[in-house]
């Protein structure tokens, strides 16, 4: 299971928010690269971008913000969510180094652009299913759809998504306990690795996710409580190594 550290930007800060909430943002960096340099130099394998602006204006806003974290750790495994709407945005996205996009609105709104970009895209796309309450939320959690978590994850099974990531929209940014059981649910009814998010508070989240990793879970996102100093990922990334 890899632990994937989590910058979501706003107006180019590295902030993070509270259940989707714009209105509710706590700034942590103004300098989103050199928080990327720190997770970095603690280990971490892979990085999740956010363009949370992106995410409500249903185009990238902080993309200058993105090609330059790729351009500093060319190395260094990225996948990047948050308005990207179409194949052009795609592209740019890969041209800048990015690894993975995640596609989340788009894949409610029209399936069909999943199955295209994974026959143009192969190994590069994943998709993001954000759930309150077992329902899909859309374009950036402020819109509910009539779509359940895992009747879009089965949608997708066999279209050659990389992974899917599920956020627990009630969880996010709370710091009260990611929801291991509906993630473990999940990842057991899909052929597709899943990637956990939302909620991770201490080395306990992260002793229970490993516990369950057979089921089919391939990492987990860590935000807030890596801000916030509630978890270590140095400490995390050993334990994980050694179990």
């Amino acid at each position: 299971m890899i632990l994937i550290p989590a910058i979501d930007l706003k107006q180019g800060h590295c902030v993070r928010l509270r259940q989707g909430n714009m209105d509710d943002s706590t700034v942590f960096s103004e300098d989103p690269v050199a928080m990327a340099g720190k997770w970095v130099d603690q280990g971490c394998s892979r990085l999740h971008l956010v363009d949370l602006d992106g995410a409500f204006e249903g185009e990238p806003v902080n993309a200058d913000v993105i090609e330059e974290i790729c351009n500093s750790f060319p190395d260094l495994p990225i996948q990047i969510g948050g308005g990207i709407r179409n194949t052009a945005t795609v592209e740019s996205y890969l041209e800048a180094g990015v690894k993975y996009v995640i596609i989340g609105t788009m894949a409610v709104k029209r399936p069909e652009f999943i199955t295209q970009l994974c026959a143009e895209f192969p190994g590069n796309v994943i998709v993001g299913i954000d759930a309150k309450d077992g329902m899909v939320a859309v374009h950036g959690w402020a819109e509910n759809s009539d779509h359940s978590a895992q009747e879009l994850a089965l949608r997708f099974e066999d279209q050659g998504v990389a992974a899917i990531v599920y956020t627990d929209i009630n969880r996010d940014g709370m710091m009260q306990g990611v929801n291991v059981e509906a993630t473990r649910q999940l990842a057991e009814s899909v052929g597709v690795p899943v990637i956990a998010s939302g909620g991770v508070t201490d080395m306990e989240c992260i002793v229970e996710l490993n516990a369950v990793k057979d089921s089919g879970i391939q990492g987990v996102i860590i935000g807030r409580a890596l801000y916030e100093r509630t978890i270590s990922l140095t400490e995390a990334q050993a334990y994980i190594d050694q179990n």
